[in-house]
């Protein structure tokens, strides 16, 4: 299993953490699948059904046999005992939509990446005083790029990543780039509900290609 550093610097470099979730462990397994064959190397599957724990099991399952090199973690961490249930099914790294500090003494203790999801300089300051690094800011539509201009120089060591409202335009990722955040996260608008139900996986695969593309150029820009 990677350390915390290792899945940090993977997600910078990749500037992207694709997020999902399916009841169906068929579609699950499938879009896990799509989005590696696009270039995908670390993914958040969520906790937010009955089934999300059942099909992350098999997921791991499914990574261990075919995708070695892909780091599987879950987000929608609310409580200390989903992180540990998680972790012990093979987790590589945790999320959630909160910062909470058992969760990240849980991930610190253990050399996990635990990226909490902050909305205010209060919380983005209790995470770094525990030593964390990837904040996830959540919900991204509400903050805005503004906001991470706003807050970049106060937090110099941190590494920002909006999630919820990130849209696939290179006019939209360009102004979250630009406002200083080092990866996005992104669900729905990549990994959405439509094309999952029609079981479109090559449209997955294109669009994340796309994204992933767009992404590394907008890096390659700014460098």
């Amino acid at each position: 299993m990677a350390n915390r550093q290792q899945i940090t610097e993977h997600i910078l470099r990749q500037g992207i953490l694709p997020l999902y979730f399916h009841a169906d462990e068929a579609v699950s397994t499938e879009v896990l699948r799509a989005i590696y064959r696009a270039g995908i190397r670390a993914v958040e599957y969520t906790n937010r059904g009955e089934t999300a724990f059942r099909n992350f099991r098999t997921l791991i399952t499914i990574r261990n046999q075919e995708m070695p090199d892909m780091w599987l973690g879950v987000g929608t961490i609310k409580q200390l005992k989903e992180a540990e249930q998680y972790v012990a099914a093979g987790a590589d790294f945790l999320v959630s939509p909160g910062y909470l500090p058992e969760v990240a003494g849980f991930a610190i203790g253990h050399d996990l990446l635990y990226a909490p999801g902050c909305m205010t300089p209060t919380e983005i300051m209790a995470a770094e005083n525990q030593g964390l690094q990837l904040i996830k800011l959540f919900p991204g539509s509400l903050l805005g790029p503004e906001f991470v201009s706003s807050i970049r120089d106060i937090f110099p060591k941190l590494w920002f990543m909006p999630t919820g409202g990130v849209d696939t335009t290179k006019e939209n990722l360009e102004r979250w780039f630009k406002a200083g955040v080092s990866a996005v996260g992104m669900g729905s608008k990549l990994i959405s509900k439509k094309l999952m139900e029609q079981r479109d996986y090559a449209t997955i695969e294109k669009l994340t290609r796309e994204v992933l593309q767009t992404i590394h150029d907008i890096k390659n820009q700014q460098s």
